[in-house]
C-alpha cells in the first residue's frame, strides 16, 4: 500500500513494436496531498506522456502507479472510468468543452457521466463552481459565446464539479495572453489552498513554473531534478 497520496515506482513507456521508442525511463517518485507541482522540460522530453499515465488515460509498459492507495494497473476499463471520474480532475490547453451545450451544462458533465440526470445540489453546484471561477454572469450562455480565458476557467470548473483530489493539468496557459496567463494562475492558487487540492501542472511557462511548490525537470524521459521551492 502507498504511503503518498500519488506514489509511482519504476514507470516505463514503451511506444512501437517492431520500432521500439522508449519515452519514459523507470521514473519514480511520490507527490504528498495537497501539493502543486510544476512538470517542466523541453519538448519531447515526456511530459504529456507521463500526465497521461497518471491519468489513467494510458497504459505503463512497466512500473506502478498508486493513487489514493489504489494501484491503478489493477482496474479493469469500467472500474478505471469510474476511478478517473471520482479521483482525477483534468484541465487541457484546448479545453475540451463541448460546444452545443453552455456553460454550466459543460460544468455538469462528470457528473452526468458519473450519476446520470443532475439533482438541483447539482446544478447549484456547477453554478457555486462557476462563480468561484468568476464566471458567475455567463452561467447560461454557450461554450462559442465565450472568450479563450472564459472557457479555461470553465474547463477549471468542471474539473472540480466531482471534488476531485487530483488535479492535472496540460499546458493550461499555453494559449493565454500573459494577463489571463495570471489570473488562472491565481485561480488554480486559491482552490489548491482552499480545497486542498493537489495540482499537477506540465507548463513551458517558467514565471508559473517558479510560483509552485515543486518543480520537477524531465528530460529525455527521465527526471534531471526535483527541486521543492523555497517560500
Amino acid at each position: 500500500m502507498a504511503k503518498s497520496l500519488i506514489e509511482i515506482n519504476n514507470l516505463v513507456k514503451v511506444y512501437g513494436q517492431e520500432v521500439k521508442n522508449k519515452v519514459l525511463h523507470s521514473i519514480s517518485l511520490e507527490i504528498e496531498k495537497g501539493e502543486f507541482v510544476a512538470i517542466v522540460g523541453p519538448s519531447g522530453s515526456g511530459k504529456s506522456t507521463f500526465l497521461n499515465l497518471l491519468g489513467a488515460l494510458d497504459q505503463a509498459t512497466e512500473g506502478e502507479i498508486w493513487i489514493n492507495n489504489q494501484l491503478i494497473s489493477d482496474l479493469d476499463d469500467l472500474e478505471l472510468a469510474k476511478f478517473r471520474n471520482q479521483n482525477l480532475g483534468f484541465v487541457f490547453q484546448f479545453h475540451h468543452l463541448l460546444p452545443e451545450f453552455t456553460a454550466k451544462e459543460n460544468v455538469m458533465i462528470p457528473d452526468w457521466i458519473e450519476y446520470g440526470a443532475p439533482t438541483v445540489d447539482k446544478k447549484e453546484r456547477a453554478q457555486k463552481l462557476l462563480e468561484l471561477v468568476g464566471l458567475s454572469d455567463v452561467t447560461d450562455k454557450l461554450i462559442t459565446k465565450l472568450s479563450g480565458g472564459q472557457k479555461q476557467r470553465v474547463a477549471l470548473a468542471r474539473a472540480l464539479m466531482n471534488k476531485s483530489p487530483i488535479l492535472l493539468a496540460d499546458e493550461p496557459t499555453g494559449n493565454l495572453d500573459t494577463a489571463t496567463t495570471e489570473k488562472i494562475y491565481n485561480l488554480l492558487r486559491d482552490i489548491n489552498q482552499q480545497l486542498g487540492t493537489t495540482f499537477i501542472i506540465v507548463t513551458h511557462n517558467q514565471d508559473i513554473a517558479a510560483k509552485t511548490d515543486r518543480i520537477i525537470r524531465l528530460v529525455d524521459g527521465q527526471i534531471e531534478s526535483d527541486k521543492v521551492i523555497e517560500k
